[in-house]
């Protein structure tokens, strides 16, 4: 007999059904929010997976299309490869939780989050968070902190606790909040230029809403807990690590690691490994196991090494590696138009950071097709993408497409330009950007908003306002008020750092923040102090250096980027300007020499090279949805000669008669003699008669 624990959270039921289904798992859960389902699944494998120095932990949300009452497009007929939006979800699940498993457990991890059923008005993501952290700790599985998630809306002025599908249009916000009882885990946002007072109040309501669901998630492990399992504990060895350390000596590793350059550092360090092997390899075999492989040990007790070193400098003598101030940014230079035929492009470098930004310009029939569970999100107009390829770190490794962090990294910046991209009213385009990381020495994702802003502005697009992006790291210490906060964190500060804090925004508030913990959570002094300082230095970098490349968009669009209009017709008119089989739109395509693209709602996307291919497109267009205008001349092509006179098409289906008496000024003999089929003329509309048909003149065109 299964059981089911139920509360009430903003307004709807969320239930976690224990016992019902997937009972071979080390902890199952059916979570139950409003009509949304969704089970989450915990599974642990029973040994350690040897030679591995990192927790393997893997997450994966995965849409059934079902649950929405789809099937699934192509061929096949089932689901493939996760969408966009279900990696974003797995790593959203991943990010709180993974610091909560304890740092030497080695054993292979899976949570599996499958949507079953979908209620618009109840996301099925917060509903996965929780229940992965319900199905963890009810299980035997070694997980040493519950955790809960929630998302938060701002709606003319007010905050909203996961907002259904109508408020989800309107609201001004998009934050996830995962926390603990008394510390924040994770923050994953997307704003229309909110205060950082604002994000700050809608993060503590956030952990606030949390506290309630933590209680009920206890109140569960309580009654369903299941006692722990034990497991092989990875630690390296006190005497190894003392032999090790003491040979280095702390001041060859400050010495080794306290350099500019990462190139520099990196031959540092190998240099002292190798060294190490030469000398202590013996010494150490005689403190191990015989089937203890020693290299890896010596790589990973001189890595702990180096990590101490690096914390114990900062936290002690606030001295980071490359010698900067706590707040001190490294070297900044931005351009534009490094690339002659793309439709923008812009190479922001921070320190040996760069990223290189090209736009795309395209017609709305290029926009992104969205098949998804989210039934409000159908399309994407603005698409940003993200390469880091192995050159940006020096690694001799081939692309094998986009992994979830590339992903990861791409929607960030794409939701940091959000609120600034223009509408499709003030700007017909379809906008693709693709940020090239070229070199990577920490915060790619930030140097790709930064460069993006700029492209965008260098290819025309009149964007509201610029945007900046800049991360913060931190170095804890002993309690919760011993800690550094470090503005523009390299790789190495990442690596050894406690928190990377990034946050994306205009002068006027925040657009983005992703934030990613290895600590048991961030207290509210640190997340204020963290928006602080990012506030300070987007607004350097953006004064100091983006603005100083290009101060505001351009106003004309680059010569090799299309051309685009946009003209709205009767919804009773669009099938005559598609013709039957497409007839009449199709030659209207081809003696434009544009690309049109129809909708529903009567607008018209309109294509082209020039202004003038163009324009010549619109007033097609307007000839045949247009009633014509007696005394107005247009010009035609001659389609059809009889012996009284010429018919003359003057829009795709709209011909008129040229008597025979109008077609000069003097008399004509024959209609061969003025003109022949294919001939373009000039002819004025005398009338309109009584059956509905058109009377044109040749020979008064230009009176």
């Amino acid at each position: 007999m299964y059981r089911t624990y139920s509360m009430e959270l903003a307004g709807r039921t969320l239930s976690m059904e224990i016992g019902r289904v997937a009972e071979q798992a080390n902890g199952a859960v059916l979570v139950r929010y409003g009509d949304t389902v969704v089970l989450v699944t915990a599974t642990a494998s029973e040994k350690p997976r040897d030679g591995i120095d990192f927790f393997p932990l893997s997450i994966d949300y995965e849409e059934r299309l079902y649950s929405v009452g789809k099937i699934p497009g192509g061929f096949i007929k089932r689901e493939g490869r996760p969408s966009e939006k279900a990696i974003l979800t797995s790593r959203c699940i991943d990010r709180p939780l993974r610091p909560l498993f304890p740092k030497d457990y080695r054993n292979d991890v899976a949570i599996v989050a499958t949507v079953m059923s979908v209620d618009q008005d109840c996301a099925p993501e917060v509903a996965a968070m929780i229940g992965a952290s319900a199905a963890l700790i009810i299980s035997d599985i070694p997980f040493t902190d519950t955790v809960s998630s929630v998302s938060i809306g701002y709606c003319d002025g007010e905050f909203v606790v996961n907002p259904n599908a109508e408020q989800r249009e309107t609201s001004k916000l998009n934050l996830t909040v995962s926390s603990t009882k008394d510390k924040v885990m994770m923050i994953e946002a997307g704003a229309d230029e909110i205060p950082d007072d604002v994000m700050l109040a809608a993060i503590k309501l956030g952990h606030e809403v949390n506290g309630s669901v933590i209680d009920f998630i206890n109140s569960i492990h309580e009654k369903e807990g299941k006692a722990l399992q034990e497991y092989t504990e990875h630690v390296i060895p006190e005497d190894v690590y003392k032999l090790i350390s003491e040979f280095i000596t702390d001041e060859a590793m400050e010495t080794a690691v306290y350099k500019e350059l990462k190139q520099e550092r990196d031959l540092a360090i190998r240099e002292i490994t190798a060294k190490v092997n030469e000398e202590l390899t013996d010494a150490i075999a005689a403190l191990v196991d015989e089937d203890t492989d020693i290299e890896a040990l010596i790589d990973e007790t001189i890595y702990k090494f180096e990590k101490m070193t690096v914390r114990r400098m900062i936290l002690r003598e606030h001295k980071r590696p490359d010698g900067r101030g706590l707040e001190e940014i490294r070297e900044l230079s931005a351009e534009v138009d490094i690339l002659p035929r793309t439709h923008g492009s812009a190479l922001f470098k921070r320190g040996q950071t760069q990223a290189l930004t090209v736009t795309t310009l395209g017609a709305m029939s290029e926009i992104q097709r969205l098949d998804g569970l989210d039934t409000s999100e159908v399309s994407k107009r603005y698409i940003h993408h993200y390469n880091m390829p192995g050159y940006s770190t020096g690694e001799a490794k081939t692309s094998r497409g986009p992994g979830r962090r590339e992903i990861g990294h791409g929607a960030l910046a794409e939701r940091a330009l959000l609120p600034v991209i223009p509408s499709e009213e003030e700007f017909p385009y379809a906008i693709r950007l693709v940020s090239d990381i070229m070199s990577s020495n920490g915060s790619t994702s930030q140097a790709s908003i930064c460069g993006s802003t700029l492209s965008l502005m260098a290819a025309g697009v009149p964007i509201k306002r610029p945007v900046a992006g800049i991360s913060v790291g931190l170095v804890t210490g002993d309690n919760d008020d011993d800690f550094v906060m470090l503005t523009d964190i390299q790789g190495l500060e990442d690596f050894f750092g406690d928190m990377d804090f990034k946050v994306a925004g205009t002068k006027e508030g925040i657009t983005a923040i992703q934030m990613d913990m290895k600590i048991h959570g961030l207290t509210f002094k640190i997340i204020e102090q963290a928006l602080a300082q990012t506030h300070r230095a987007r607004n350097y970098i953006l004064d100091e250096v983006m603005l100083k490349a290009i101060p505001e968009p351009r106003k004309e669009l680059s010569p090799y980027a299309p051309k685009m209009a946009t003209m709205t017709i009767d919804v009773d008119k669009i099938a005559a300007v598609i013709g039957k089989g497409g007839k009449v739109i199709k030659k209207i395509i081809e003696d434009s020499q544009c690309s049109i693209d129809t909708e529903d709602d009567g607008k018209i996307y309109i294509k082209g090279t020039s202004t003038e291919n163009i324009q010549k497109a619109i007033d097609m267009i307007n000839l045949i949805v247009l009633d014509p205008e007696p005394g107005k001349t247009y010009e035609g092509t001659v389609t059809r000669l009889m012996t009284f006179g010429a018919f003359v098409e003057i829009a795709p289906g709209k011909e008129g008669l040229v008597h025979i008496s109008k077609l000069a000024e003097k008399r004509t003999a024959k209609v061969e003699d003025v003109v022949n089929v294919g001939d373009k003329v000039r002819v004025k509309l005398l009338e309109i008669d009584a059956q509905g048909r058109l009377n044109l003149s040749i020979k008064d065109a230009d009176k």
